[in-house]
């Protein structure tokens, strides 16, 4: 597990993201990608890459965007979704995570476990105490059985129920999700909602949703927006985080 921000790695991750998201129901790119995604804040971002022990292979991959990297940025990649003027108040302590990816053949959760030990190693060490990020619920039930946004509604009430963050911290999308001119509550909820792994692992380490999602048609998802105070997360998983970092490979800084 590495901390990185040299350009090798950054477009190493840049090259998984691709792979993992065009072969995803639903995601188009552009002809000149170059079999890359990226975007403008990767150069303002420390990437978190994960690689196998044995193949050495690159088997995921997370972005954070600190504070000063977000004003050299010109803001937060979710500011681009969202009016996230209530968030404001946070910024000097805020980073922002986003473009998680795992290899496929690797999402057994273990991987996962070890990003969000690094994630928590990095707020630690740097001394920051919120984090922000989109994460991202699929239009298309990926097991085919659910009409589109059925899942996506599911998920939404779940979250908005359980795991909603104070009102004073609500963003607002500038494109909702709206599919065949209906919204969500217009779409029938399933009859047992399907949270994503990504989505689990920020609720039980006890993450906030800061509102609706938005619709990003491009990747075929609905954003979520969430919020994750440190300093009241969930003390039994951050322990076991925390010995998960230990024992992992040191979160360094490659060359």
């Amino acid at each position: 597990m590495l901390l990185c921000t040299d350009a090798e790695s950054i477009e190493a991750a840049q090259r998984l993201r691709y792979d993992v998201f065009t072969s995803e129901p639903g995601f188009t790119l552009t002809a000149d990608s170059g079999g890359l995604d990226a975007d403008r804040f990767d150069e303002h971002c420390d990437h978190l890459l994960v690689r196998d022990d044995h193949s050495g292979e690159l088997v995921g991959c997370y972005r954070m965007l600190p504070p000063p990297g977000a004003i050299a940025a010109g803001g937060l990649y979710t500011a681009t979704e969202f009016d996230v003027s209530a968030l404001d108040p946070l910024r000097p302590s805020l980073v922002e995570m986003g473009r998680a990816v795992v290899r496929e053949g690797h999402r057994n959760g273990a991987v996962v476990l070890l990003m969000w030990a690094g994630i928590l190693a990095y707020l630690d060490r740097c001394g920051y105490d919120y984090v922000t990020g989109c994460v991202s619920v699929p239009v298309t039930d990926p097991d085919g059985v659910c009409p589109p946004g059925s899942q996506l509604r599911g998920v939404r009430d779940f979250v908005r129920r359980r795991h909603a963050a104070p009102a004073e911290y609500t963003v607002r999308p500038y494109r909702p999700v709206v599919l065949d001119g209906r919204g969500l509550d217009d779409i029938e909820a399933p009859a047992r909602v399907s949270v994503p792994p990504l989505m689990r692992g920020y609720l039980r380490l006890g993450a906030q949703v800061c509102g609706e999602p938005a619709h990003d048609p491009e990747f075929g998802v609905g954003d979520f927006p969430a919020l994750l105070d440190k300093r009241r997360a969930d003390t039994r998983y951050l322990t076991r985080l925390r010995s998960v970092g230990a024992a992992a490979v040191a979160v360094g800084e490659s060359a």
